[in-house]
This record gives structure tokens, C-alpha cells and sequence, in this order.
């Protein structure tokens, strides 16, 4: 289905076109026709599946039909995102959708200084584009009012609530109208999700791009079993092998990030950093330096799953398999996007393979496996399998159970001979 079949406003039919867009993507083709009536939504889209401008055209083309003048202090519509990448992400794609238009679109996050935030809010905004924390800075100190929002939006709603912003995404809304038009994405649809769902939402059109927690299509997911110490090793011998190139790594912690960053300068791969430790505008150095190919490798830690936006990356590596099964769709995410191929490549210890177990009970698909001589891991197979079994049944026959309990009554020496005393 074409964009041009939707009777959009011309102003909003020739950004699309201008952003080079013409047929729309799943999610768009479920959710722009019921937010554009009004409708609340709860969608579960992957990232890079177009959900941006799934929420955002609708919000755009009911602003159109229904002009109203922004007061001082006030917004139209809100769009709550888990972090500053994500703000910056969506402030850039939607100014990009309402370029033709006069509209105020502003982002707020932390790591910005205060002050120049509230000069904006204070002249009125007509979408602000907010983390939920620092918009709660605001609204204690005044700068800005929501009791006239139209629209709210919580984007990647899962990821909020793992980063623990539920209370203050429920404190924000107290401060919006019961009127409003509420839309919800999430990559994941958890037990939190449908309990937030349910409780901020009214009469809402459910929208499905994909089955529930699948990842796109295009991505190839393949794992390499390798002892934990010998994965920059196999990693270095891939990049030179493969000449892979702009290449997003994921580790678990920061400080397996900074090691493997030294460990890979050492081979001779230009690689930067993106995680907690580091200043934002040391992390948006990194991230613009790895976009204009000067670094290989960019190695990030969880804090960078969402916000990360490189378009045609091809290569996400796993270093580390994630601690939740739901965070290896998010890291995978930035792969695979826009119909694009890619692939997502796991490094898998023996010690990972529960989670790995985990990850392809999610996605409902067994990884491809690669061998790579003289990186394989022994008896990996046989503990694959235990693990998949699961924990077996104590047995239930009388006799066994009686034989279990004598043996564990045994003493701890029983069938040791034990030498005399000699007496004195």
C-alpha cells in the first residue's frame, strides 16, 4: 500500500517523498489509519520497521485539521523515549515529516544544560519529544504545562519500564488531560507491558507487525561456539578474514567493553567506545566517527541498544550474550533495517548456553551454529541438549526412592577402612 492512498495533507505527501518513502511498511499500513481517527494503539514493532512515522503522520495530519495557536508554556503532543539518542532520533525523523509545515518540535533530555531548555518550553511547543526524567524536572520547576496535550506517546515502552522510568512515566501522565489520544510502542510485548497497556489506555486498536518478540526477517543469525578467553581471538580472525567492516559490538559490561577495546587496538582495529562511563559527547564522537567510516569497530554496552541509528549497518556482534532474552531483539535491531540485509553474530561460551537457549525459545528459531577450527568448545553438544531437556524428575518408583534415602543416610566414610588408634 502507498502512501499516497492515505489523503494525506500535500505538505506531509511531499516530506514522505522528499524522504524518499513510497510504499508503506506493516506496522504503518495497521497503525496510521485508526491514530488518525483518534484511536489509541498498542503496537509491537521492531525497530527499523518504520514505527516513527507510524505515530507520527497520524499526530501531524490531525494537527493539520484541527490548527490551534501553542500558548506560552504549553505542548500539543508528547513523546516519551527512554533515552537522549532515542529524543535526538525521533526529533530529527519527525522535523523531517513536518518540514513543510510552521510547527515547534523540540527534545529535551539530561546532559543538557537547564536553562536553555526552558526558554524553548517557555514560548510553547507544539511536539515535544522528552526523556521521562528530565520532563519530570521540568514540571516541578513549572517550565511547562501538559494539561492541554492532545497526544502522548510512549515509545519503546518496554525498554522504559526496564530501565525503571514506570513511575515516572505515571506521574507525567496525571499531569496530562483524560481526553487524550494515547499511542504505545514496544519491541516486546511483556506481562509490565499489558499491565501498562491496560491502564493508560481506552477502547485501543491492537497492532502486530510481526509475531509477538520476532526479530526482522532479513537478519541472518548465526553463533560461533568459542571458550570465553579466546573470543578476541576468533573475532579478530573473522574481521581480517571477512573484512568486515562497520561492525557494532555489544558487551555486557563496561569494563569487558574497555578490555576488548585494548585487546583489539592491539590487532590493529581502529575501534571506539560507547557506554555509561563516557561523556554524551564523547559517545556522539564515537557514533559519528563509526557512521563516516573511520572507525571499524564501535563497541557499546546496553545503554546504546536503542538509541543507535546506522543506516545499512550489516554486522552486530554479541560478544556477550545479553542477561535477558529480550535484549538480544533490541541489540539486533539495529541490523536488518529497511528491508535491508544483515546479520547478528554470537560469541557463545559454555557457560552462555542457557542463554542462548533462552534467546531461541523467544524468537521461536534455532540459530545456525559455525565451527571454527581450533575455537571449538568440547562436549558443547551434550550440554546443549542437557539444558534443553531440563532438570529431570526424581524418580517415582518405591524402590529407588528407598535406595536414594539409605544413600544419603550412609556416613560420610562408609566402605573406608580406617587404621587403629595405637594405644599408649
Amino acid at each position: 500500500m502507498k502512501f499516497s492512498a492515505l489523503d494525506l495533507a500535500p505538505q506531509l505527501l511531499q516530506a514522505v517523498e522528499a524522504c524518499g518513502y513510497s510504499d508503506m511498511t506493516p506496522v504503518q499500513q495497521k497503525a496510521i489509519v485508526p491514530a488518525r481517527r483518534g484511536k489509541d494503539v498498542l503496537a509491537n514493532a521492531q525497530t527499523g520497521t518504520g514505527k516513527t512515522a507510524a505515530f507520527a503522520l497520524p499526530i501531524l495530519q490531525q494537527i493539520i485539521d484541527k490548527p490551534r495557536e501553542v500558548e506560552s508554556g504549553y505542548c500539543r503532543a508528547i513523546i516519551l523515549t527512554p533515552t537522549r539518542e532515542l529524543a535526538e532520533q525521533l526529533s530529527e525523523s519527525i522535523k523531517k515529516y513536518a518540514q513543510f509545515l510552521d510547527l515547534k518540535i523540540f527534545a529535551i533530555y539530561g546532559g543538557v544544560n537547564m536553562d536553555s531548555q526552558k526558554k524553548k518550553l517557555n514560548r510553547g511547543v507544539d511536539i515535544l519529544i522528552a526523556t521521562p526524567g528530565r520532563l519530570l524536572e521540568h514540571l516541578v520547576q513549572c517550565n511547562t504545562n501538559l494539561s492541554r496535550a492532545d497526544f502522548v506517546v510512549l515509545d519503546e515502552a518496554d525498554r522504559m519500564l526496564d530501565m525503571g522510568f514506570i513511575s515516572d512515566v505515571a506521574t507525567i501522565l496525571r499531569h496530562t488531560p483524560d481526553t487524550r489520544q494515547t499511542m504505545l510502542f514496544s519491541a516486546t510485548i511483556s506481562a509490565q507491558v499489558q499491565q501498562l497497556s491496560k491502564k493508560i489506555l481506552k477502547r485501543q486498536v491492537e497492532v502486530r507487525a510481526s509475531k509477538m518478540n520476532a526479530t526482522a526477517d532479513t537478519i541472518e543469525h548465526v553463533v560461533y561456539p568459542v571458550e570465553e578467553r579466546r573470543k578476541v581471538d576468533l573475532f579478530a580472525e573473522l574481521i581480517h578474514k571477512h573484512n568486515w567492516f562497520q561492525v557494532l559490538v555489544f558487551t555486557s559490561t563496561k569494563a569487558q567493553a574497555d578490555a576488548l577495546m585494548r585487546k583489539l587496538k592491539n590487532t590493529g582495529v581502529t575501534t571506539a567506545l560507547c557506554h555509561g562511563d563516557k561523556t554524551q559527547g564523547t559517545r556522539r564522537r564515537a557514533l559519528a566517527d563509526f557512521k563516516a567510516n573511520k572507525v571499524q569497530v564501535l563497541i557499546a554496552t546496553e545503554v546504546a541498544a536503542r538509541g543507535l541509528d546506522i543506516p545499512g549497518l550489516e554486522y552486530v556482534v554479541n560478544y556477550n550474550l545479553p542477561y535477558l532474552a529480550e535484549d538480544y531483539v533490541h541489540r539486533i535491531g539495529r541490523t536488518g533495517r529497511a528491508g535491508n540485509k544483515g546479520y547478528a553474530i554470537s560469541f557463545v561460551s559454555r557457560e552462555e548456553e542457557r542463554s542462548l537457549n533462552n534467546i531461541e525459545r523467544l524468537i521461536g528459531n534455532k540459530v545456525k551454529r559455525i565451527h571454527m577450527p581450533g575455537y571449538d568448545v568440547s562436549n558443547r553438544d551434550n550440554l546443549r541438549k542437557s539444558i534443553a531437556q531440563g532438570r529431570k524428575k526424581t524418580p517415582s518408583n518405591k524402590a529407588t526412592q528407598t535406595k536414594i534415602s539409605r544413600s544419603a543416610q550412609k556416613p560420610v566414610n562408609a566402605g573406608k577402612s580406617r587404621k587403629p588408634r595405637n594405644k599408649k
